[in-house]
């Protein structure tokens, strides 16, 4: 038998955490039974509360049918995120839903904020859990029972409930599904047919916006910070940014982290970080010119600091992120 899925629809979802899995899918389905298999794949249904019909965060409506009365049994349950989870998650009926067809599934996964809906249902506590890097935080604030981790693009929460970060990673994580229910040559097609990766490089961090820490409230610690992010290539030691604070080192890093959340060393290579990774997409220059520019002294020093900050070597960012001229 075709196993089920029902995809979660509602007001506000973002069209790619719901299409993107629901494609994956049903291509699986289509290239099974075009090799002979027509009774593997998945009979997968967009469903909503009443059936209504399904309006995206960008106006795209989709038709929907009545989410399932009976609650299961089912294959696999999507929940996806969008502006409209927070509304979502609110509405009784489909959270107590979604907590009815957990307990009667083999998997439930979540894409984006819809993680939160899983949390909201009980479904991660206790649990590691990624969601889309803008979120992390405000999940992991409103449902401290969960371990959030915004790195991964997607994650095993549980024996039955996976995670995935948003929007395109609802793809990758519906990929290693299918893989995992019908081997990697079945998968791989189909990512092959999509134009992507089976298993992409890297985590979250090579697509986050930078963070940067908040303003200091001490004029002389305001003044360090806006000389390391003029000049990410400077010296930039204890001792030299001390001297620019008119402090000693010790008092010096004491007040800098107190001010501005992290230690002055972390705050130089946080910033010759967002630099390198700016002038990798805006610039020819090698790496080594790089690595010179912003302060790592050498590229292998890059390299390190980018695979451990970023997720990816400085090479892999530049072939994903590089601007290319028309």
């Amino acid at each position: 038998m075709l196993r089920s899925v029902v995809v979660v629809g509602f007001e506000g979802v973002q069209a790619l955490d719901l299409v993107g899995p629901f494609d994956v899918f049903t291509g699986a389905t289509a290239l099974l039974a075009g090799h002979g298999r027509p009774a593997d794949g998945y009979d997968v249904t967009l469903a909503s509360v009443d059936g209504a019909p399904v309006a995206t965060g960008t106006g795209l409506e989709l038709v929907a049918r009545p989410l399932p009365d009976s609650a299961g049994p089912f294959d696999t349950v999507v929940l996806p995120g969008g502006f409209g989870t927070d509304s979502a998650r609110r509405d009784r009926r489909l959270v107590d839903w979604v907590v009815a067809a957990a307990a009667n599934s083999r998997r439930v996964i979540s894409v984006c904020n819809g993680a939160m809906l899983a949390a909201e249902a009980g479904l991660l506590d206790g649990c590691p859990a990624t969601t889309h890097w803008a979120y992390a935080a405000a999940m992991a604030a409103e449902y401290p029972a969960v371990r959030v981790d915004p790195e991964p693009i997607f994650v095993r929460s549980s024996e039955k409930v996976w995670t995935a970060a948003g929007v395109t990673s609802g793809i990758d994580l519906a990929l290693a599904l299918v893989e995992d229910d019908f081997g990697s040559e079945v998968a791989q097609t189909v990512a092959r047919w999509l134009v992507m990766y089976l298993r992409r490089p890297g985590g979250q961090t090579q697509f986050a916006a930078p963070v940067w820490m908040p303003r200091a409230k001490r004029e002389p610690i305001r003044d360090v910070q806006e000389a390391i992010e003029s000049h990410p290539g400077g010296g930039h030691s204890v001792t030299e940014l001390a001297k620019r604070a008119a402090m000693s080192p010790r008092h010096f890093t004491r007040v800098f982290t107190d001010e501005v959340g992290e230690a002055p060393g972390a705050y130089v290579e946080r910033v010759r970080t967002e630099a390198a990774r700016r002038q990798l997409e805006e610039t020819d220059d090698t790496v080594t010119v790089i690595a010179m520019r912003c302060g790592f002294g050498t590229a292998e020093t890059m390299r390190r600091n980018f695979v451990r900050r970023v997720g990816v070597s400085p090479d892999q960012y530049r072939k994903s992120f590089a601007y290319t001229s028309a």
